[in-house]
């Protein structure tokens, strides 16, 4: 199995996933602003997923554009309200990819369609999780839950130390670290109680501020229709 990220020197990441054997690919969280750079990492591959960790508020999906481009399923998670999704998964389902499974993991909090897609050994946790001192995704946006957010670390559960956390934005420096590693340095995995939680949560959302974006994305997403300016790339 190869595992590329695609998005060369920004903050949100789209992951290729692809199975050697058969040369069979999933496309996780692609991004609408680099949809051209996408052609030529998908030459000699079978793109059969397309797939949105959840619903993003802070950039256009680009899984509605290739589930329409390669003919490939366009998958959610079932309480997803994205229009154009064509393949819903629920927690615990699986869909084979060649000669590997993908395993989904409901995880809401940051939104109430939030999974983790389960990958060998990576994880794709889109913006419930982030590497280190990131912590997790901000739950003041719409569907998220900081209650929700706080049970679902619970499923971290389930994954073992060596799993590496493949998150949907890291600063371009920090690369993709073992769920172990960040046991020890993520800050919410410190935390003692809800209480703790809520406070790191309202202190990340006054440092990160207004999500500038957030007015065009959202919707785009939700009715998979691009407006024909968008701002960020005129």
């Amino acid at each position: 199995m190869q595992v590329r990220q695609l998005n060369e020197g920004v903050w949100a990441r789209t992951y290729l996933v692809i199975c050697d054997e058969t040369s069979k690919a999933a496309i996780v969280d692609p991004v609408w602003d680099y949809l051209d750079t996408y052609g030529p990492h998908l030459e000699g591959l079978d793109l059969i997923y397309a797939l949105s960790t959840h619903t993003h508020a802070d950039h256009i999906s680009g899984s509605f554009a290739l589930s329409e481009k390669y003919g490939c399923p366009y998958v959610m998670h079932a309480s997803s309200a994205c229009l154009q999704v064509t393949k819903y998964v629920n927690d615990g389902d699986e869909l084979p990819l060649g000669h590997m499974n993908l395993r989904f993991h409901h995880v809401p909090g940051h939104t109430s369609d939030s999974m983790i897609i389960e990958a060998g050994d990576y994880l794709f946790t889109g913006d419930f999780l982030f590497n280190g001192d990131g912590g997790v995704g901000r739950d003041d946006l719409p569907s998220g839950r900081l209650a929700d957010h706080w049970d679902s670390m619970k499923v971290m559960d389930r994954f073992s130390d060596e799993a590496f956390v493949c998150s949907g934005h890291e600063p371009p420096e920090v690369e993709a670290s073992t769920l172990g590693w960040n046991r020890e340095n993520n800050p919410i995995f410190s935390l003692a109680s809800f209480d703790d939680y809520v406070q790191w949560q309202n202190e990340s959302t006054q440092r990160l501020g207004a999500v500038s974006k957030i007015k065009i994305a959202l919707p785009a997403n939700i009715f998979a229709e691009v407006p024909e300016n968008i701002p960020w790339l005129s």
